[in-house]
């Protein structure tokens, strides 16, 4: 069969109906391994199922041999935070089609066999948001199928060794595996100019480093700002009856003025009584928050159902309410086991642009405010979706059709935006209800440059250039580094008619350590081990967080709040030191793009939203601090903070104990009922934590043994990948002695083991460790690999790609080692700093060899093959996990 045929029969196996026939067209230039630079898609046409095509194209290619070149990873970047991730939800149903149905066989089998372990799932998929955040699957085995989906904030910050909420640590795995061998997928890059330009500079700059696994680019849109060269729909799909259906879907606008921008949202909720006996789907849109709140109050004060969709939700709710609210049902398609039934009758969904994209949602009719054409088309686009009914659309506007463009007095960029908006939409041809036509086709049919001329304006994008890829890479050093921004305005751009955010979370530590316990425990240092994830956080504009955090500060000022800048740096102060330092330096300036980490105690959230009024009510305490509410797929909690007459968590590792009174004895107060000692124990399930994967050993290893596995699998993976012989063998061999250091009594007595005769290398979380006084068993194993015989028969450049392999298997050595982790205690300190000179200088060589992304991807073999071995140790069925056979690679002399 023509592998034209098999993509037309398998991706209606997969996806459940017949390719349109763009996405056959797309299928062949896979097939040629060609990717073109833009897909200019309408809305409603299946732009998702591009993940299908990518994954039938792969199988083909694995079963052609001919997989070497073409992308193991697909990763989808959403442009907005939404409610419903669809693109995780096709490559769920896609991946489940492919264990289930037996007519795919052959395809899973294919995919099967790129990865390392055969009997595992087809395909892996992560999200780096929500209830999939980040669960390792992406990146254990990095010759495995991937799908990863995430927003450009998820997604570009790792891509800048800069990974939001991630420990650094774990920056230049992200980095490595999102940079190379990849398809990166750009949903609505129109949205988001400034990202699209980015991800653009860093192929280019991979091209001119000549980096060996470089990833491809798709920008994926249906209101292209470009007019240049893009894939488009072909002949075939205009002629295809379910196509035209969708193109030609009946939306009809009415425009409605509106004397007074402050009475928007009561014309929008007086129109939409209007629906209230319909038993239909209506959709409202408005720009801003405090006309989505103000509407919906008088929707429900009319008994009506509603519910509400903005981007200043907490992650918690967020996903609770794509996942379990019966209004929002009404508007998604099902899921084949869905966890609530849709609400019946008449219902509303308020949105602001939180609900623009990435949802595939279809309501019956909307109503709605003005925007600039691009948020206005992502509108249309929620509506009679499918072309199933005729929707009514209403549009209100307090802009005149021709801006003013006097210089300095005129309206603001966005605003004649709107207006060139009203006058495009109004060119609309109009039908027998003297609506005008909003289908797709109708839209598609205005003059490109008009369209992109009322864009909302675009933002300054800045430049990136080799010096700031540079700077951004060097990931062990943690303090502020001039020279090095963060990385945000290079992600979205700037864009000064936008206000800037804030983002809030609430944690228990906040409120539990203060004082002297701070100098102990540093707070950078504790959100490295228990970061912050996105169902902890909402946000606001900063305004309206002062405003908040101002009301906080009133009822409870000396509560303490840590204020985590851009660059990850954390500032502890009280509530009426923040209050007095924002207004001290002009409001809201110092919160812009920070974090504010609050505890329980100052309140503050009510619904899943900031409000600075609410006190904390003590029986709902446990809604304030949610970090232990990062649960997988299957409900199950990822990690845990325990105290210590707490029970300990069965299949959890320790990765943080706080002795919270050190200033105390152990022995038990004079009436023996509690010691005086309290100890906070937090805990991760192996493999689920935003860590390397290394330290995911349910049981105690020896260090031989998981020595050599690690070494097999390092051998599996870069046979599967097709590694060159020189970098092939540098990672093997850095698999084999990565943990030497470990030899040594502190480090043994660190995780509990007092047997001289037997030496571990991972404790199984079963064990109180202790501390470690700065001793980095990398460092040590740097020292000790020189003393190989083997290593000494290898070549100079082969040596220095080990060492530098070594060194960083757990994040550090990105230049350098800080200066109180640089010393061993088995040799002399002018050894020791001997050692530790050369290691930035063998970083920089090595990067300008083989690029900041291809060096990060090699070190990810390591940190990968290390992980494999630490889990393959303890499989359930007390078996070893290790890959097949595969003959061993010998070094070069």
């Amino acid at each position: 069969m023509h592998p034209s045929d098999d993509c037309h029969l398998n991706f209606k196996l997969l996806t459940d109906h017949s390719p349109f026939p763009w996405q056959q067209a797309l299928y062949r230039a896979f097939l040629k391994k060609t990717f073109p630079k833009a897909c200019d898609i309408p809305t409603g046409l299946g732009k998702t199922s591009i993940i299908a095509v990518w994954l039938l194209a792969l199988a083909e290619h694995a079963r052609a041999g001919t997989a070497a070149g073409f992308a193991r990873r697909l990763v989808y970047v959403v442009n907005r935070r939404t409610v419903v991730d669809q693109a995780t939800r096709e490559a769920e149903s896609i991946r489940d089609a492919l264990v289930s149905k037996q007519e795919l066989r052959e395809v899973a089998d294919a995919l099967r066999s790129l990865g390392i372990q055969p009997s595992r799932l087809p395909l892996a998929i992560s999200t780096l948001r929500g209830q999939l955040a980040d669960n390792a699957e992406w990146r254990d085995d990095p010759a495995r199928p991937a799908v990863i989906v995430g927003t450009v904030d998820m997604v570009g910050s790792r891509l800048l060794f800069s990974g939001y909420g991630c420990g650094f640590k774990s920056r230049p795995l992200h980095a490595g595996l999102l940079g190379q061998d990849t398809l990166l997928v750009h949903d609505e890059a129109h949205l988001e100019p400034a990202f699209q330009e980015l991800a653009a500079a860093i192929a280019v700059e991979q091209l001119r480093c000549r980096e060996f696994r470089r990833f491809d680019l798709i920008a994926l849109t249906a209101t292209s700002r470009n007019s240049g060269e893009r894939f488009r729909l072909t002949a075939a799909d205009r002629k295809h009856v379910e196509v035209r259906k969708r193109l030609a879907a009946k939306k009809g606008i009415a425009f409605h003025q509106v004397d007074d921008e402050k009475e928007t949202a009561d014309q929008v909720a007086r129109r939409a009584l209007k629906y209230k006996d319909s038993g239909q789907a209506i959709l409202l849109f408005l720009r801003k928050l405090e006309h989505v709140e103000k509407a919906a109050s008088k929707l429900r004060d009319a008994g009506l159902s509603v519910q509400t969709l903005t981007g200043t939700l907490r992650g918690l709710e967020r996903d609770a309410l794509a996942r379990r609210d019966p209004i929002f049902a009404r508007f998604v398609p099902q899921p084949k086991k869905p966890e609530v039934a849709p609400r019946d009758g008449t219902v509303y969904m308020i949105c602001t642009s939180a609900g623009e994209v990435g949802i595939d949602m279809s309501a019956d009719h909307m109503i709605c405010d003005l925007t600039p054409f691009d948020s206005m088309a992502q509108r249309f686009g929620r509506v009679n979706r499918f072309g199933l009914g005729n929707a009514r659309i209403d549009v209100l506007h307090c802009t005149a059709e021709t801006p003013t463009t006097a210089q300095g007095t005129g309206p603001s960029p966005f605003d004649q935006a709107c207006a060139r908006t009203l006058s495009l939409l109004r060119r609309l041809p109009k039908g027998p209800d003297r609506r005008h036509d909003a289908s797709p086709a109708a839209l598609d049919a205005l003059p490109v440059t008009d369209r992109q001329a009322a864009f909302a304006p675009s933002p300054v994008v800045l430049p990136a250039s080799d010096i700031l890829f540079d700077t951004w890479a060097l990931t062990s050093i943690r303090q502020k580094l001039p020279g090095r921004p963060p990385v945000a305005d290079w992600l979205h751009g700037v864009a000064e008619w936008e206000p800037p955010e804030t983002h809030v979370a609430w944690r228990e530590e906040v409120e539990c350590l203060t004082g002297d316990l701070l100098d102990r425990y540093k707070p950078e240092e504790l959100l490295a081990d228990y970061p912050i994830k996105p169902h902890e956080l909402l946000r606001d504009r900063t305004k309206r967080v002062f405003d908040h955090v101002e009301s906080m500060a009133k009822r409870c000022p000396q509560q303490s709040v840590w204020v985590i800048d851009p660059d990850g740096r954390v500032s502890v102060l009280s509530l009426a030191e923040l209050v007095e330092t924002d207004r001290q330096k002009k409001l809201g300036v110092p919160l812009a793009d920070c974090t504010l980490l609050l505890p329980p105690a100052a309140g503050g959230l009510e619904n899943g939203m900031l409000s600075g009024g609410t006190a904390l009510d003590p029986t709902h305490r446990e809604t304030y601090d949610v970090a232990d509410q990062w649960l997988d797929r299957d409900d199950a909690t990822r990690r845990c903070r325990a105290w210590d007459d707490d029970e300990t968590p069965d299949g959890m590792r320790q990765v943080r104990m706080i002795d919270t009174r050190p200033d105390t004895d152990d022995e038990p107060e004079e009436d023996g009922d509690t010691p005086t000692r309290r100890y906070w124990y937090w805990y991760v399930r192996p493999g689920s934590a935003d860590d390397d994967g290394s330290r995911t050993a349910r049981e105690p290893q020896e260090l031989g043994p998981h020595l050599e596995s690690a070494e097999s699998f390092a051998n599996a993976i870069v046979a599967k990948l097709g590694l060159g012989e020189l970098e092939a063998s540098a990672v093997t061999l850095a698999a084999r002695w990565h943990d030497l250091g470990k030899r040594r009594a502190i480090w043994q007595r660190s995780i509990g083991n007092h047997d001289p005769q037997r030496l571990l290398a991972k404790s199984g979380g079963k064990m109180r460790c202790r501390d470690l006084s700065g001793y980095r068993h990398e460092f040590g194993s740097l020292l000790d690999v020189t003393s190989e015989p083997e290593f000494r028969q290898i070549t100079p450049v082969m040596q220095n790609l080990v060492l530098h392999l070594i060194a960083t298997h757990h994040g550090r050595a990105r230049p350098h080692f800080p200066a109180d982790e640089a010393f061993d205690p088995g040799h002399k300190d002018d050894t020791a700093i001997a050692l530790a000179s050369e290691v930035p200088r063998r970083f920089a060589g090595l990067q300008r060899k083989y690029g900041r992304w291809g060096l990060a991807y090699l070190e990810s073999l390591v940190r990968a093959a290390d992980a494999l071995a630490s889990q393959a140790g303890a499989s359930p069925e007390g078996k070893s996990n290790r890959p097949a056979a595969t003959p061993s690679r010998r070094t070069a002399q």
